[in-house]
């Protein structure tokens, strides 16, 4: 019998047959595992807002270091004489870090002549007790509208510093929504930019009464043009191309000599001769008619329309014409009139002041400022009293019929109503219905070449 010897190590054969077994099962485990991964269908690429999202999620959820708690997102902006260092300081990091981390950024950016309310995201750990100064974990800005900078700490704790450029694209977006408020606010919120809210504005004037017509709960569409990252942030806004309320449809024409227009869906201009509303969002105060006078006390004959407005309101041209009086009349304050063909003339009264360069003589157009409303003359407060002349007699703003703008014909209707066309798909939606059938198509003749090989 062989002597047992405590120096040397003891070997037995059944353990380590057992684990050579083990590991030679792990080994074909991992083979077929591998075998079926790579025999299955690749999956689908994350979209850009995917990834944007798991950029998001991996900046706001990082490990918390040792001694502190799991970071949370704080954003800061930089104030009026304030350093990018004062800035981040003040999310709580300790001077060095803020230092550290301006130094890393500046390899990316200029960060000493910066701007008041240049916006980041600070990304904090605070220690655990609420002891002593937070530790930063990262920092996202924006540099440009596609472009931004990550700053994170890696685990060895140094800085790692990011670029990011998404792709950007145009295209037409087609907004839906209701009266809530104004339509200046209803719009904004459905992207429409200030100018574009304008254009608008002054688009409905020709055909609605603002105070009257127009209810909480209507509905409107807009299609217009815009810029947006891969991600989907929209980062600008262009040209509105089509517009809907209450039935009403306005449609955006770029005309053979290079005017570009707003049509009914007829081919019809609908810029009309007058506009009904030269104050933009007033309400009518006062109508047309017999009525006592707030003043003088008895009945007396308004001869015009009054639109409530504070002082300093821009008023607008209600169409192209000749300033013919921008002077003082007794109780109508300071007055202007303009001259319109077809012996057409419109008077706007209690006014604060003129608009830039508007004096007799100076040929105005439709929707350009001419006035401020004000409370000049024989008025109890702001507003505009305003007046229609038809043949140098006064006639009823609201009922006056005055002429309509112009109408397309020949090739330019024609290429009118192909745009047209294009647009009313698009607010129906068998623009986007037609564009998933072509791309199902492509997929299905890609599977079906890929079988026959």
């Amino acid at each position: 019998m062989q002597e047992f010897d405590p120096r040397r190590p003891t070997f037995r054969v059944t353990p380590r047959l057992m684990v050579g077994v083990a590991g030679l099962a792990a080994l074909a485990l991992g083979w077929r595992l591998t075998a079926t991964e790579s025999l299955a269908p690749a999956k689908p690429p994350l979209d850009p807002a995917a990834i944007a999202a798991l950029q998001h999620a991996a900046f706001t959820q990082a490990e918390a270091q040792p001694g502190f708690t799991r970071p949370e997102s704080i954003p800061v902006k930089i104030q009026r004489g304030e350093t990018f260092e004062d800035a981040v300081q003040r999310a709580g990091v300790a001077p060095d870090e803020a230092r550290q981390a301006v130094e890393a950024l500046g390899e990316a950016m200029d960060t000493v002549h910066i701007k008041a309310g240049m916006a980041f995201d600070a990304a904090v750990a605070h220690p655990r007790g609420q002891r002593g100064p937070a530790r930063l974990v990262g920092l996202s800005l924006r540099t440009g509208p596609a472009n931004s900078i990550t700053l994170s700490r890696t685990f060895d704790g140094a800085m790692r510093l990011r670029e990011m450029e998404e792709k950007i694209r145009d295209e037409q977006m087609v907004a839906r929504g209701e009266i809530t408020g104004s339509l200046y606010e209803s719009a904004s919120r459905l992207g429409a930019n200030p100018s574009m809210v304008g254009s608008m504005v002054k688009l409905f004037a020709h055909k609605v009464d603002f105070d009257r017509d127009l209810k909480p709960g209507d509905d409107f569409t807009l299609v217009f043009d815009r810029t947006v990252t891969e991600s989907g942030r929209t980062i600008g806004t262009g040209e509105l191309e089509y517009a809907s309320i209450k039935g009403i449809e306005f449609y955006r024409f770029n005309r053979a000599g290079g005017e570009v227009q707003y049509f009914d869906a007829t081919g019809k201009n609908i810029k009309g001769f007058l506009l009904r509303t030269p104050v933009d969002g007033a309400r009518m105060t006062s109508r047309f008619g017999m009525r006592r006078h707030p003043i003088l006390g008895f009945n007396r004959m308004h001869q015009g329309i009054d639109f409530g407005a504070g002082s300093g309101t821009p008023i607008v041209a209600s169409g192209d014409g000749v300033v013919v009086e921008a002077r003082r009349w007794g109780g109508y304050g300071n007055w202007l009139r303009i001259r319109h063909s077809g012996g057409w003339e419109t008077g706007y009264a209690h006014l604060s002041r003129y608009g830039k360069g508007v004096r007799p003589g100076t040929r105005v157009r439709q929707g350009q400022v001419v006035a401020y409303v004000g409370s000049t003359g024989a008025s109890t407060g702001p507003h505009l009293h305003y007046e229609i002349w038809k043949g140098g007699k006064r006639v009823n703003p609201v009922g006056a019929k005055v002429p309509q703008g112009t109408v397309l014909a020949g090739s330019e209707l024609a290429a009118f109503r192909a745009q047209k066309n294009r647009i009313d798909r698009m607010v129906r939606g068998e623009e986007a219905e037609q564009e998933a059938d072509t791309q199902k198509l492509a997929l299905a003749e890609t599977d079906r070449v890929g079988l026959r090989r």
